[in-house]
């Protein structure tokens, strides 16, 4: 996942909206989100060449999202799959921060990453690239391929849609999310940040909404509503090279949390 766009505790309504693009090689093989037959209360896609999934929400209210971060130069094998550390927070029962501590100590196993785990209660921000943990505070964030509110154009541009879209409770809804993922818009170059690949190529994947060719493209677009009720709204569109629609999928149900 390339692009994740968050509100979180900015609306009295919904404490927290997740709208987020997943950029990925179209060979890859990849199941859409769906409720898992290992692990009933998860929602979430999984990526079936490691088993693991790039993000996901259970149905206590756990959230947990992950995006590689890029480095232009080559990086040696890692041992282990980063889409490990979100489907073992979903699977589990630790609550975030001691989570992160536990997979802090182990950082080096994975290539790089940045990752949000919480809930609507608590969200923590943690990448092996800085070896920080913090807790995220109240508003509208953005993550890509770097630290946490990285001002990447994708980024900045995204959050300045999702305000405005919060401003105006009546057009706020899964489609006004989803199309503000649809944008297909790069940047010029000098906006651009240098990370060590090419310039076109990072011109290329400078846009929200990837369709650059047929090989590697935005994969689906997910978009996460949390009511203050508990209420959940859950959507996923799937794309195919060039940025053809081939599936969606929309899943309702109430939070059973844990704990207050």
């Amino acid at each position: 996942m390339c692009l994740i766009l968050f509100a979180y505790k900015t609306n009295p309504e919904w404490p927290l909206i997740v709208a987020s693009n997943r950029d990925e090689a179209y060979s890859r093989p990849t199941q859409e989100a769906h409720f898992w037959a290992d692990a009933p209360k998860v929602l979430a896609g999984r990526d079936l060449e490691m088993g693991g999934t790039w993000m996901g929400m259970d149905l206590e209210g756990r959230f947990a999202a992950l995006t590689n971060f890029r480095e232009g130069f080559p990086q040696p094998n890692a041992p282990k799959s980063r889409g490990e550390l979100v489907q073992r927070y979903l699977m589990g029962h630790t609550k975030p921060e001691p989570y992160l501590d536990a997979i802090k100590a182990e950082r080096h196993l994975y290539a790089g990453y940045s990752c949000l785990m919480g809930d609507v209660h608590q969200l923590y921000f943690h990448s092996n690239r800085c070896d920080e943990i913090f807790a995220i505070e109240p508003g509208v964030h953005g993550l890509s391929n770097a630290f946490l509110d990285t001002p990447w154009p994708k980024v900045t541009s995204g959050q300045a849609q999702l305000t405005q879209l919060l401003s105006n409770p009546l057009e706020l809804d899964l489609e006004a999310l989803f199309k503000m993922l649809q944008d297909t818009k790069t940047f010029q170059d000098a906006m651009l940040p240098q990370t060590g690949i090419p310039m076109d190529r990072e011109r290329a994947l400078s846009a929200k909404f990837i369709a650059m060719d047929e090989r590697y493209g935005t994969r689906s677009s997910t978009v996460i509503m949390v009511h203050r009720s508990g209420q959940v709204q859950y959507a996923e569109r799937g794309f195919a090279p060039w940025g053809r629609l081939f599936h969606t999928s929309e899943f309702l149900f109430q939070l059973n949390p844990s704990r207050p």
